[in-house]
């Protein structure tokens, strides 16, 4: 006797035994089964028919958070599953969401209680090294009192031994704001101004739990797609005094004409702390780099005060994948303070991704970037890797170079200036960003093609004064080192040439294609191009860094010339 199939092969999942989850992209339940797996499977690749997802520790342990469970997340996989959920991964699923919730931490007093679901892990925690220096005695068989001050720290430490904390001790209220902060109707300019729906979904999300639970985690969105919106809304739910932490002094400003166009604080409650300016406001925008400071490798961080300066009800971290490593240690002690993380990628080169879960919180958001153009509210970009070969005797020189100077020697091909002269040519009309990470070669750039300049050493002043002329069209043709890397709004940039990176940084070409893909008029159209030299180190880098867009969805158009004095072939601008 044949037995009816119970999973519909209609359906657009097919859960595999390697933890991952194929989609359907145009099958029409696709949409429903795209928005349950986000709340608890990583989007791994989003190429154009088949999206690939996968089930990890940390990613039920992001849906716990925000209070999926086994039983839901098992029965949305049979639910959308073209074939029957292999038994092994519904165990997985069980084990990964079983660990999330044995360890909570409560309020105790001014201290905290850390409650283990049963003796036995009561009795491993008692035994475990790394936690002792955090865990002041034992209350009873179940609970340990932790000083609250150790909070973090704790969370961390456990996280590590692949024990989630459900942090239930709640947040402190903060600094009452004494003005009234909303969001505007019409922006300073008086255009129509109000949130995007995923704006307000992404913050909603963050505030949703009640005092023990909303308040802390991590908002995903495309670069270009507004998260300084996200942050404001934030604060008007909140209505606390925040500190906001950027990456950059000209990011710093930028959040705080944001903030001014589109909410109703008062400039003199927005203060900035930063190598010029030592400002402590109601609202203080502060950058890494002041608060990394200090005078030598040995000295405390000058800047770490700035923390107890006020009573702060939020703390938002901008770029929160870029977070140095003294400011992960110092927000181990802000655990009661309610904690903002903005990022266009949880992606980090160096695996500590489950640090900004113990210390920031659990994703609390995100939406694929292709999902963000078809809707219209990012660019839609044209990608494209431009490889030439080197004269011979630049061939010579990386043949006898020694390996850790080959990529340089390669990156620093003298060839690549004639590829951009053609492709400014190509986009004559269109405001271009020349992008590089090696100063010599940039300085060239800049003088043979008598263009402005920005890196490092150059200026704040002048900075500000070539972004705006940039911004409102004077000029339309700018070099940049990585300085423009994160958090710059050029809004104008339409073409991005890349002429070197950092070896294989996945982060760095996904942040340097986000800063053309605000969107544009008209066709709505971005192009991003990476000139490499082929055959070489720099070419095979190229692949790494690629891989981060490309699962996202973006498609590489290769072309290879046959020689250094090859012209570029004719294609069309937008294919």
């Amino acid at each position: 006797m044949i037995l009816a199939n119970p999973f519909p092969l209609q359906n657009p999942l097919i859960v595999q035994g390697d933890h991952t989850v194929l989609a359907e992209v145009d099958n029409p339940l696709y949409p429903q089964a795209r928005d349950a797996l986000a709340r608890f499977a990583e989007l791994v690749k989003s190429p154009e028919h088949i999206h690939t997802y996968r089930l990890t520790p940390l990613s039920i342990w992001n849906a716990c958070a925000i209070g999926e469970t086994a039983e839901s997340i098992t029965a949305t996989l049979r639910g959308f599953a073209k074939y029957p959920v292999p038994q092994h991964i519904e165990a997985s699923v069980r084990d990964f969401a079983g660990r999330y919730g044995c360890l909570r931490l409560v309020r105790h007093g001014l201290d905290l209680l850390l409650c283990a679901r049963d003796l036995p892990l009561a009795e491993e925690l008692a035994r475990r090294e790394q936690l002792r220096a955090f865990i002041r005695e034992r209350f009873n068989p179940l609970e340990f009192i932790v000083p609250a001050s150790e909070r973090g720290r704790l969370k961390h430490a456990l996280i590590k031994l692949g024990f989630p904390t459900e942090d239930l001790a709640g947040y402190i209220t903060g600094e009452p704001l004494v003005f009234d902060f909303a969001l505007r109707a019409h922006t300073l300019a008086g255009l129509p101004f109000a949130p995007r729906r995923y704006q307000s979904e992404a913050a909603d999300l963050f505030h949703a739990g009640g005092e023990a639970r909303g308040g802390s985690g991590v908002v995903v969105l495309p670069c270009g797609a507004g998260k300084t919106i996200v942050g404001a809304v934030c604060m008007s739910l909140l209505r606390a005094s925040t500190l906001i932490l950027a990456t950059s002094v000209t990011a710093a400003r930028q959040w705080k004409q944001e903030l001014l166009d589109k909410t109703t604080v008062p400039a003199d409650a927005i203060g900035q702390y930063n190598g010029d300016s030592k400002e402590i406001r109601p609202v203080t925008i502060a950058t890494y780099q002041i608060l990394t400071h200090r005078s030598s490798k040995q000295s405390e961080f000058t800047h770490f005060k700035i923390f107890d300066e006020r009573n702060w009800g939020l703390i938002i971290y901008d770029e929160v994948h870029l977070l140095p490593a003294p400011v992960f240690q110092v927000t181990a002690s802000l655990q009661a303070r309610r904690r903002l993380g903005l990022t266009a990628t949880l992606v980090r080169e160096d695996g500590r991704e489950d640090e900004v879960f113990a210390l920031i919180g659990p994703k609390k958001y995100d939406v694929p970037w292709k999902e963000m153009e078809k809707q219209g509210w990012i660019a839609k970009a044209i990608c494209t890797e431009i490889r030439l070969p080197m004269s011979e005797a630049r061939r010579m020189e990386y043949a006898i170079a020694e390996p850790r100077q080959k990529f340089r020697v390669a990156s620093e091909n003298p060839e690549k200036l004639r590829i951009v002269r053609e492709l400014l040519e190509r986009h004559r009309d269109d405001p271009v960003l020349i992008i590089g990470t090696y100063l010599d070669q940039i300085d060239g750039f800049a003088q043979e093609l008598n263009l402005p300049l920005l890196k490092g050493s150059t200026p704040q002043n002048l900075r500000d004064e070539v972004y705006e002329r940039f911004r409102s069209g004077q000029i339309n043709r700018l070099v940049v080192s990585k300085i423009a890397n994160f958090s710059v709004d050029l809004p104008d940039a339409a073409v991005a040439i890349q002429v070197s990176g950092m070896f294989g940084s996945r982060q760095e070409e996904a942040q340097r294609l986000g800063r053309i893909l605000r969107p544009k008029p008209g066709e709505n159209q971005a192009y991003f191009y990476s000139v490499v030299s082929r055959d070489t180190v720099e070419q095979d880098f190229a692949l790494n860094r690629q891989l981060f867009l490309c699962e996202q969805g973006y498609e590489y158009r290769i072309v290879s010339l046959d020689r250094p004095d090859t012209e570029l072939p004719e294609w069309h601008v937008a294919p």
